[in-house]
């Protein structure tokens, strides 16, 4: 285990500086005590990043500032539109006209993670993306987040979205302190709709001791992102890792850190946040051709369900370890072994105002089994597919186990190639008027060779996936 993840590591760091960009091993981090506001590790947290999913933290802050003014409260219905129903996932799925609670969608939203319940939230406070936009925007530039912009609400790809982890750490510091109510929000196990449980895609929750929130981010151009908090022995911490490789390794760094952080003290050397020096960087780096351009299946919001491994001799390049804490620092901690999430009971949430009955319960899993039912009978009364039809059906039926937040997939180069090995074979068939039954008998019988001929052809083109066989 240990010499298998020191390889992919080590892989991720040499493709990464061979690219020629701004990748260098390991990303932006940056560890924070949230009382003081001191900066107990900085390692390009200035640096420009794209936020992916993290967005997500400040589409709550936007949110919540609005209960806190009396705009809008917890039971505030919002209504789910064409376009928020249409994003791609990780989402719901609900339905345009779909009626559901701030309280419920929010809770959705920093668990699931889901775009559409995002958009919705934007859409109906701002009236629309963009008017949700410039009010992300106006907050960033109050909190003193001057690296940061924000397109959208739940952080898919535009270029236009960038932030740093120095101003995530100050997006994180104002939702802990300044809506102290709400902090549960963030340290959801896991949440329930019908017979779905979805649990966070943080793998910290659950896992690390004194982990509390907050939101986990990917997308191929960022990496793996984080935004983590934890207390513990009165203080309280704020990790990020931004451009992790893995969810894996984004999980075990952030745990990492807060190891090294909690056996660290603060004094005056200390610098605040504020107080970090600029980058020289302007734009973000794209983080794809060492995420997602390679071979191997796409890379998965959430932690594998293996246990981290022990600590070694083995010197692990996103390690803390070998990263200078600014100042007085223990001798090395005892490294946190991550077992195992603990079991957690989800919190439900329903659409409409109010919470279902047990019979509507009832009735609702007795729908979504018979939905689910309906489908495996279709599938089994289904022709037999070729191999890559039936990955990728199974692969839209499924995507609630898969990467959480990615971006819609991009044809490469290589699978255009793999396209192309067999072309679609295309039968153009002319109307025949006037024949006689008897006309023509060698062509008749040289018709049907040819089309036995091709009768392969065409099936093998019929078993590939619509975006190669057009």
């Amino acid at each position: 285990m240990n010499v298998s993840r020191v390889l992919r590591v080590t892989a991720f760091a040499l493709a990464a500086l061979m690219s020629g960009s701004a990748l260098a091993a390991g990303g932006p981090a940056l560890v924070v005590e949230l009382e003081s506001g001191r900066v107990l590790h900085a390692e390009r947290a200035t640096d420009p990043w794209f936020p992916a999913s993290i967005t997500k933290l400040m589409t709550a802050y936007v949110a919540l500032d609005k209960i806190r003014s009396g705009q809008m409260s917890m039971d505030t219905l919002l209504i789910v539109s064409e376009g928020a129903a249409a994003l791609p996932p990780s989402k719901m799925g609900f339905k345009p006209g779909t009626e559901i609670r701030l309280d419920n969608a929010l809770k959705i939203m920093m668990v699931k993670s889901a775009n559409d319940v995002a958009a919705t939230i934007a859409e109906n406070i701002g009236g629309s993306i963009d008017g949700f936009s410039e009010l992300m925007n106006a907050h960033a530039r109050r909190l003193g987040m001057v690296s940061s912009r924000f397109a959208n609400p739940h952080g898919l790809p535009d270029d236009r979205n960038q932030t740093t982890a120095r101003d995530m750490a100050l997006l994180a510091r104002a939702l802990l302190k300044e809506f102290p109510d709400y902090r549960d929000l963030f340290d959801i196990g896991a949440v329930q709709f019908g017979r779905r449980i979805m649990r966070n895609t943080n793998g910290l929750i659950g896992r690390y001791p004194g982990a509390d929130g907050m939101k986990t981010g990917f997308i191929c151009s960022s990496g793996f992102n984080v935004v983590a908090s934890a207390h513990r022995d009165g203080r309280h911490l704020i990790t990020v890792v931004l451009g992790a490789p893995s969810a894996n390794e984004r999980t075990i760094k952030a745990a990492e850190l807060f190891d090294r952080g909690f056996n660290s003290k603060v004094n005056f050397t200390n610098p605040e946040l504020a107080a970090l020096p600029a980058s020289g960087n302007t734009s973000p780096p794209d983080m794809r051709p060492v995420i997602c351009d390679r071979r191997g299946p796409m890379p998965q919001e959430e932690d594998t369900p293996a246990v981290a491994e022990t600590d070694s001799n083995i010197p692990n390049l996103f390690s803390s370890e070998v990263m200078a804490f600014a100042g007085t620092a223990a001798d090395k901690p005892v490294r946190t072994v991550l077992g195992p999430r603990t079991a957690v009971q989800p919190e439900r949430v329903w659409v409409g105002l109010n919470p279902p009955s047990e019979a509507e319960i009832a009735a609702q899993a007795a729908a979504e089994a018979a939905a689910e039912q309906a489908r495996k009978t279709k599938k089994a009364a289904a022709p037999k597919k070729g191999k890559a039809a039936a990955k990728q059906e199974n692969a839209a039926t499924q995507d609630d186990t898969k990467a959480a937040e990615s971006e819609p997939a991009k044809p490469t180069a290589k699978s255009a190639d793999k396209g192309k090995a067999t072309p679609r074979v295309s039968v153009t068939v002319k109307p025949v008027t006037g024949a006689k039954p008897d006309a023509k008998p060698a062509a008749d019988s040289k018709a049907k060779t040819d089309a036995k001929a091709k009768a392969p052809q065409k099936a093998d083109a019929a078993g590939k996936p619509k975006s190669v066989a057009n």
